[in-house]
């Protein structure tokens, strides 16, 4: 275990979704928000003034590479969901540990980079996948970790967040956007990731699927469908994983697992309780439930100021600073490889969609001998990235969007209406 003489210094790169890991460090017993950088100034701006209510000094960057060299142990990436692996990279070579934001990367030459560049540093890099820390999916996590259920068999994860009324707030109609130029598919660590956290198994192979596209969609400027990913694990198993823009209010977050001696659940009907276990007993068809609304007890006294995702945006900045300390609690960290196997399924999920949805064997990139194939595969839905690997925003063609489109969804941000 490190001994600790001061606080953990951390930085934050990213001042829009990095707010919510500002507040756990603001507030945090073994570290310190010590830098922020974003290119937004009024995010600048709000940042000192936070700090300052808080009576803490905190440096504020618009640039990344002035911000990397600030004086500071680790950095939070909350920018861009699809250039998180970029960044990381850059963060390890730097000598930083690193908490990633979803996702993780955007190629299969980036999951490579980065997993050689944690290897080559031995620095503690850390997924910050907060829905995998949410109340039921982590009790979940926690009763398949000691055998409540047996070997898993079947697993369903659903994130339906339909975002088309904020979409001017979280685009500000930018054509190039990652929102709008990324496919669904490759967003897949929301619904796919608590599965195989709580199973503990590597991911074989994908069949992804695009559901038909919303033509409301196109009035925003997005074009791609929802995706569904089916991945069969190591033991055979097979999970289903479904996110997108599906229309329901609220947004639908529900995990099932089948296992050998029963299942477990999250509640999805309203007498539903948010956590539900069966187990069955020494005779076939019987057995006991369980149905509650579990409450974490670890670092209770903490988590209780901070409340948005239900309290496990707290738990992913708190679990990174524990494994960097070298405590028990370090242990719920998500690492880099788990990190890269949820990934993966969504970049090689939506190849598979392009190939008519055929089974596409996933790699295990712990193994080296398997990496090498994909050194140089950048192949994604970013020109800039991909280049002459470029590929389509949809399986169904793209869609001719007028710029009076993305200008239109500007004109609402900047009014800070959203759309209807």
């Amino acid at each position: 275990m490190l001994e600790i003489k001061s606080k953990l210094k951390i930085g934050v790169f990213g001042g829009a979704r990095g707010r919510t890991m500002m507040s756990v460090l603001f507030d945090h017993p073994d570290a310190q928000l010590v830098a922020v950088c974003d290119k937004y100034r009024p995010l600048l701006d709000e940042v000192k003034l936070k700090a300052g209510e808080k009576g803490v000094s905190v440096a504020v960057y618009d640039d990344f590479d002035e911000f990397i060299k600030h004086d500071m142990d680790a950095v939070v990436l909350a920018n861009y969901a699809n250039e998180h692996g970029i960044y990381a990279i850059k963060c390890l070579n730097a000598g930083k540990h690193v908490l990633s934001e979803v996702l993780p990367c955007e190629t299969c030459a980036q999951a490579v980079e980065l997993i050689e560049a944690v290897e080559k540093t031995k620095l503690v890099y850390a997924y910050a996948e907060n829905y995998c820390y949410m109340h039921h999916t982590f009790e979940m996590w926690k009763k398949y970790k000691k055998g409540y259920i047996g070997e898993v068999m079947y697993g369903e994860g659903e994130y339906i967040h339909d975002c088309a009324s904020i979409w001017p707030r979280i685009t500000y109609g930018q054509r190039d956007h990652w929102r709008n130029c990324m496919h669904p598919n490759f967003y897949c660590t929301h619904s796919l990731g608590p599965l195989i956290m709580m199973s503990g198994l590597k991911p074989k192979s994908v069949t992804g699927f695009e559901l038909p596209r919303s033509v409301r969609d196109l009035s925003l400027g997005f074009s791609s469908g929802p995706g569904i990913e089916m991945v069969t694990m190591e033991n055979g198993a097979v999970f289903k994983s479904i996110h997108g823009h599906l229309r329901r209010e609220p947004s639908s977050v529900n995990y099932v697992l089948y296992g050998q001696k029963g299942m477990m659940e999250s509640g999805r009907q309203p007498e539903s309780k948010s956590f539900n276990m069966y187990v069955e007993g020494d005779k076939y068809c019987q057995g006991q439930w369980e149905k509650y609304d579990p409450v974490n007890e670890i670092a209770s006294d903490l988590v209780r100021n901070v409340t948005s995702h239900g309290g496990s945006d707290f738990y992913a900045t708190h679990f990174f600073i524990e494994k960097i300390l070298g405590r028990p609690d370090g242990e719920w960290s998500i690492d880099v490889y788990r990190a890269v196997d949820m990934g993966i399924c969504g970049i090689l999920g939506y190849r598979s969609v392009l190939d008519n949805s055929r089974k596409t064997d996933i790699p295990d990139f712990r193994n080296i001998k398997e990496r090498d194939k994909y050194r140089n595969d950048n192949a994604c839905t970013t020109p800039e990235v991909a280049k002459e690997q470029l590929l389509p925003k949809s399986s169904f063609g793209e869609p001719e969007i007028p710029d009076s489109v993305y200008d239109d969804v500007r004109q609402l941000w900047m009014q800070g209406k959203n759309a209807e």
